[in-house]
């Protein structure tokens, strides 16, 4: 049986890496915020000028927004739990 876990020091710049990786979360939750105001300022002003195609772009832009900030909050999650259904794989 081979029995291979990660090695969070076996290559050089792992840590800086690490912080890399940390700041583009960072940046695409802000980034996230940011979309999301601004479509929720987009559905505002469709639903209050009746134009409803304004209205559902507004409505699409608060579902993606919300999607991506799920999926920059929860991306370390997911993978350490499909490293763990991975590892159970025999």
């Amino acid at each position: 049986m081979i029995d291979i876990n990660p090695n969070s020091d076996g290559l050089p710049g792992i840590a800086q890496l690490r912080e890399i990786v940390g700041a583009v979360m960072t940046a695409g939750l802000i980034l996230a915020v940011l979309a999301l105001i601004i479509s929720g300022i987009i559905w505002g002003f469709g639903a209050n000028s009746s134009n409803p195609h304004l209205a559902t772009r507004g409505k699409t832009g608060v579902l993606v927004c919300c999607g991506a900030a799920i999926l920059c909050g929860a991306a370390v999650t997911l993978v350490n739990f499909f490293w763990t259904v991975g590892q159970a794989v025999n």
